[in-house]
């Protein structure tokens, strides 16, 4: 079997014999220990966290594996199932990686975890994923929490707050891989909650379960159109909200982030704003209040409300925000006049990557079908329609291939 083309839809069973057979390929022996740390995607809520914004999340069953067996130095040797190259350093002396870079989200949780004083450990491991790379389902984030999970175990289970393990792989992003993220992917990969998206409060890092009914089901559209964010658009869009929220603090002093503005303040004051931080900050203040009602919406069962909600996420992200892309805008098509459709939006930073729909239950394999053959048949590009379910944050795999 190509191991670069495991099917996502691989059963664990079959998945854990294949990574024990590549391990032992590759290292010469059995691993010992298995982690998990899942993929998600934001069910509304698009560049709100950074801005200590609420976002609805939603942890998935897509996730990362790492497969791990100690050694007795103090060296760390990772390769993956899914990413070309692999990596070899010494947890006495952390550099970056510039052969295979995605190393780096790896090193730099092993770099930020030591320098707060955590034992780390030398290890063997391997990484396999179902998470498609580069398509906004926070395939980064996943790697940099379960390798936390990974380098916990190894030391015997430190005492570690989830909320602070994800803060520190956050760190980890933001000083060593060079991403200015905020905390949303790591959040929603440590804590996610089996069967319940999360309404999360970005700036109190608390969250309460947001209500999924089992007659509706989330679909993830995936464009095939990667995404590269680290020093792109999306740094630029987080300064531009930055500078709104400090020139609008001239008028409101208790202002720090653009959570901490009503609609009516910022109308008051757009003006004295540029045309393009204007446009920013009133995406994130609408889509702000939009997490909210989307919430009351998921509660109350309100189709119309969810379909009215994720139209205009979409045409603001689009128009004000300006994270659209060709493929993003195909696709959208598609969904909105898919079978069963309730509502569709974009998902993670944008730039292309994932779509996400509300869809009927007992249409989504039709929904899938017809979104798939028009999105093809207008851009060319066989694109991945599937279902997924919210599923339970990272933690250790027992020998079954379950949480």
């Amino acid at each position: 079997m190509d191991v670069q083309e495991v099917p996502r839809a691989l059963s664990e069973a079959l998945r854990r014999t294949m990574v024990s057979e590549e391990f032992k390929q590759r290292f010469g022996q059995t691993p010992t220990l298995w982690a998990q740390a899942p993929g998600r995607l934001d069910l509304m809520g698009s560049h709100t966290d950074y801005n200590e914004c609420y976002v609805i999340t939603m942890a998935i069953d897509r996730n990362t594996w790492m497969a791990a067996r100690p050694r007795s130095d103090r060296k760390v040797l990772v390769r993956s199932l899914n990413m070309e190259g692999g990596g070899e350093f010494d947890l006495n002396d952390i550099t970056h990686d510039t052969d295979s870079p995605w190393t780096d989200y790896i090193r730099g949780v092993a770099a930020v975890f030591q320098d707060e004083g955590y034992t780390l450990h030398g290890f063997d491991g391997l990484i396999h994923s179902t998470i498609p790379f580069g398509s906004g389902l926070s395939s980064s984030a996943a790697i940099e929490v379960v390798t936390a999970t990974t380098l916990k175990m190894l030391a015997g289970n430190w005492e570690i707050e989830p909320v602070r393990l994800a803060l520190l792989c956050q760190r980890a992003e933001n000083e060593f891989v060079g991403m200015n993220c905020g905390v949303l992917d790591q959040y929603s990969s440590a804590l996610g909650q089996t069967g319940h998206a999360l309404l999360l409060d970005c700036r109190n890092l608390t969250a309460r379960t947001a209500t999924l009914h089992d007659d509706m089901r989330v679909a993830i559209c995936d464009t095939r159109a990667e995404r590269e964010l680290t020093g792109s658009e999306y740094g630029e869009r987080r300064e531009q909200c930055e500078e709104g929220a400090r020139r609008l603090a001239d008028f409101y002093p208790a202002v720090t982030h653009l959570r901490d503005l009503t609609l009516e303040q910022f109308i008051a004051h757009e003006a004295d704003l540029t045309e393009v931080v204007a446009k920013r900050c009133r995406f994130i203040i609408e889509e702000n209040q939009r997490v909210l009602d989307l919430a009351d919406a998921l509660s109350a069962d309100d189709r119309a409300a969810i379909r009215a909600l994720t139209e205009v996420s979409y045409a603001g992200a689009h128009d004000l925000f300006g994270i659209g892309a060709p493929s993003m805008e195909a696709m959208m098509k598609a969904m909105r006049s898919g079978p069963g459709v309730v509502g569709a939006r974009q998902t993670g930073a944008g730039f292309g990557g994932c779509m996400v729909a509300f869809v009927e239950a007992h249409a989504v394999d039709a929904f899938a079908q017809y979104v798939s053959t028009r999105y093809r048949a207008e851009t060319a590009i066989e694109p991945e329609v599937y279902p997924v379910r919210a599923a339970v944050g990272a933690g250790p795999l027992d020998f079954s291939g379950k949480t």
